[in-house]
């Protein structure tokens, strides 16, 4: 349904980028920033032209940016989030040692693709980097992700925050029926929510301990990254990063198994 209207230019995805100037780090924005970006073939994102996911289009939100938290003026701004607005950002949250959500999200997502593109697929990552000197993308860019480029699907990637006794576990969260915003994706939504919630499990990932209904699922109408979806997206709230979580999310052997968990979930609900 075309509910929102723009153009958005795809841009090579530059890992470990050359430093530039002050900016936020969101692919759709690379031309007002830096001037107009390389563009290329959905094809040439894909490392196996012939795997099982060949031509099928993935975009992956790594939540936050590492550097967010030294421009609280731009992350702080109100941007559009689906009938109301919302701050263009936040910090996220860290383990009590340190270790950045905007980090954990990096480096899950970055392997996430890497699978991903090795079975074929073409993979969008709406931020090239994780540095303390850039900011964003706000969470409209995040939400439009995917919309003019017809992706398949949108897997966002988090973790929480919360300081409860006993914390644990993850979540996904998927959009409501909330017209004119997710009516036309909160079908596939759910199933795609599904699917993700049984690819963690089947890396032995428990479900969280502290979310009503303690099924490991979770429905909200207040998150511009759902409600600005055209396509069918999930957020997942990988586990509790002030609780006993980090332990696994500060290892690598950790963060491969939720990488594997989620390229499980994204296989499954693309068949």
């Amino acid at each position: 349904m075309l509910r929102r209207l723009g153009a958005v230019l795809l841009v090579a995805l530059v890992v470990g980028a050359v430093p530039g100037p002050t900016r936020a780090d969101t692919w759709p924005l690379e031309s007002r920033n830096e001037g107009a970006p390389a563009t290329i073939s959905l094809s040439q994102s894909g490392r196996s032209a012939g795997g099982p996911l060949a031509g099928r289009v993935v975009v992956i939100d790594p939540g936050h940016q590492l550097g967010n938290h030294r421009f609280p003026a731009r992350i702080n701004r109100q941007v559009p989030a689906g009938g109301f607005t919302k701050p263009c950002n936040t910090t996220g949250t860290s383990t009590n040692g340190g270790y950045p959500e905007a980090t954990f999200a990096w480096q899950v997502s970055r392997l996430v693709a890497r699978r991903l593109r090795d079975l074929g697929a073409t993979v969008r990552l709406t931020r090239h980097s994780n540095r303390q000197d850039r900011w964003g993308p706000c969470v409209d860019e995040r939400g439009r992700a995917g919309n003019a480029i017809g992706a398949d699907l949108k897997l966002s990637v988090h973790a929480d925050g919360t300081y409860a006794a006993g914390a644990r576990g993850f979540h996904v969260i998927a959009p409501p029926d909330r017209a004119p915003w997710t009516h036309d994706i909160f079908q596939p939504s759910r199933r795609l929510a599904a699917a993700v919630k049984g690819g963690l499990l089947s890396q032995r990932f428990g479900v969280a301990t502290y979310i009503a209904g303690g099924d490991g699922l979770d429905v909200r109408s207040d998150l511009g990254t759902l409600n600005l979806s055209d396509v069918p997206t999930v957020m997942v709230e990988l586990g509790n990063m002030r609780g006993s979580d980090a332990r696994v999310m500060t290892s690598a052997p950790g963060r491969a198994r939720y990488a594997r968990g989620l390229v499980a979930g994204v296989r499954g609900f693309l068949g």
